[in-house]
């Protein structure tokens, strides 16, 4: 696959990595494909939305309480002082903490709260200092998870290779459609579906990505995350795993989904 780096996105693209199931490589995408990205000359932001804030340790930082979305959502604190560097070039990050838990109650009072993400990155997306703004979506449909959404301009949905694994996407699918057809985020799309933890050894993920594959034909990305031990034990170093082990098949396949992923970001402004 070329590798060539692309032309740079006309403005500043906001992607949603999401999933209302736990466990689907959801965040591992962010992390990975964030990394990929800088390691390519894009400038990336991450936020990590996750109360868990495992984006966060993912790339080597400690969650920090007041050191998150949170005090943005409530106007306590401007986007610009939560941005935080990470020890890669290119890519800085906008960190989880606990407190994000509550934030769905907070943004519940407020008038007009599914555009609460929008507005609280508004001043970011006006400086366009970022090429890409990477969203690790809560595992969760509550409003923090439909506010990502409708301030993104399209979702990148993670499926684990196993029976089951479609149900997560007809829920985003009609929350996208309810999303659109309210006006909300009238653009609204799925960029694409990312399949994980693949082991083509085994029938099982041979048969659910031909089904899916099947189901959803040129949605599902031609790249493919396998099942990687190294993959898995990156994150618990604080690093992604260009850094961890970048000879990895792992490493790889992240490196290929990030060409394939800038590639239908071109096409589709190409169209716009």
């Amino acid at each position: 696959m070329n590798t060539q780096p692309a032309p740079v996105p006309a403005r500043t693209r906001v992607i949603a990595v999401a999933n209302q199931k736990g466990g689907v490589g959801k965040t591992t995408t962010v992390v990975n494909l964030a990394a990929t990205l800088a390691e390519r000359g894009r400038t990336v932001l991450v936020i990590d939305l996750d109360p868990q804030a495992n984006a966060t340790s993912a790339l080597g930082l400690r969650p920090r309480r007041g050191i998150s979305l949170y005090p943005v959502l409530t106007g306590a604190a401007d986007v610009a002082d939560i941005i935080q560097p990470t020890r890669y070039e290119n890519l800085n990050i906008i960190p989880a903490e606990i407190d994000l838990a509550g934030a769905e109650i907070e943004i519940a009072r407020q008038d007009d709260h599914l555009r609460s993400v929008q507005k609280a990155l508004r001043r970011v997306l006006d400086a366009s200092v970022f090429d890409f703004i990477l969203m690790d979506c809560p595992p969760s449909l509550g409003i923090l998870m439909t506010a990502s959404l409708a301030a993104a301009d399209g979702i990148v949905v993670t499926m684990q290779s196993e029976y089951f694994a479609m149900e997560g996407l007809s829920v985003i699918t009609d929350l996208v459609r309810r999303l659109r057809e309210n006006g909300v985020n009238p653009e609204l799309a799925i960029e694409g579906i990312l399949m994980t933890m693949y082991d083509g050894r085994t029938r099982l993920s041979q048969d659910v990505l031909a089904e899916v594959r099947g189901h959803f034909g040129a949605l599902v990305y031609e790249t493919v995350i396998p099942r990687n031990i190294r993959l898995g034990e990156a994150p618990s170093f604080g690093k992604p795993i260009t850094d961890y082990d970048p000879g990895s098949k792992g490493a790889q396949a992240y490196r290929d989904f990030a060409v394939e992923f800038e590639r239908r970001v071109r096409a589709k402004e190409a169209q716009a």
